[in-house]
């Protein structure tokens, strides 16, 4: 099928070959440091692996680029694009703040025409639409993600040491040896099922580091249906990342 590039990256945290198809980067493949044995010299065992599982990759490409393109002939942000809210396309509308208000706000409107995210700006406000939108949708995503914890951790017997919000371009979530969760802020883009799924997910690792069958086990408990909601956020993952682009 031709040439098919790839982005080469090496992690202390790697073990085995893995291949991911980046919202950004396309083909990216992650391999053992270079002083892990046998790992010095990949380029053989990568071009044999993609070669083996080139269908694989050339469909998911191809996937990805009908999403771009569909996503190129969206209207602009300012203009009326619709924008997924938990899991809900949302039109943006923006207008003038009203007289007196001293910082520009977003609310939803619900409507018989469809849902609106309503950006009222300041006159003295620069930011553009899209910085106003993010600082409103962390703090959703944040409260969601919240909510999932209370609900989770109990039954889980665990506390995080920390929660932060981020905008992670290759994980919806992570939780460090220490005890700290991070989470993407576009997860409150998702339907609420999604955000639940990962917030369970990453509660589970403070009871099991890493992804064996005792994981996916303890994970069912509280998410019977999480490999749903994983598929659904792979597939739709150029979809959030690009939401406000």
């Amino acid at each position: 099928g031709g040439d098919l590039p790839y982005t080469l990256r090496r992690s202390p945290r790697a073990t085995r070959l893995r291949v991911t198809i980046h919202p950004e980067r396309d083909v990216v493949v992650r391999v053992p440091t270079a002083s892990h044995r046998g790992w010095a010299h990949p380029e053989p065992l990568i071009t044999r692996f993609l070669a083996e599982r080139e269908p694989w990759v050339r469909r998911h490409l191809a996937r990805q680029d009908a999403t771009r393109a569909r996503l190129e002939d969206r209207a602009p942000l300012d203009e009326g694009r619709l924008v997924p809210y938990r899991g809900v396309p949302h039109r943006i509308s923006v207008a003038p703040a009203p007289r007196g208000t001293r910082r520009s706000r977003v609310s939803r409107v619900g409507g018989d025409d469809g849902d609106e995210l309503l950006v009222e700006r300041t006159a003295r406000d620069r930011r553009p639409t899209a910085a106003i939108l993010e600082g409103w949708l962390r703090e959703r995503a944040r409260a969601d993600l919240e909510r999932a914890i209370e609900r989770h951790a109990p039954a889980l017997g665990v506390t995080p040491a920390r929660v932060t919000i981020r905008d992670t371009t290759t994980r919806w979530g992570s939780c460090s040896r220490k005890g700290a969760l991070s989470f993407s802020w576009r997860l409150v883009l998702a339907p609420p099922e999604a955000l639940d799924a990962v917030a369970a997910h990453e509660l589970c690792h403070l009871r099991v580091f890493g992804h064996s069958q005792a994981f996916w086990t303890l994970l069912a408990t509280r998410v019977p249906d999480h490999a749903t909601s994983r598929r659904w956020l792979r597939r739709h993952a150029p979809e959030l990342h690009a939401a406000l682009d």
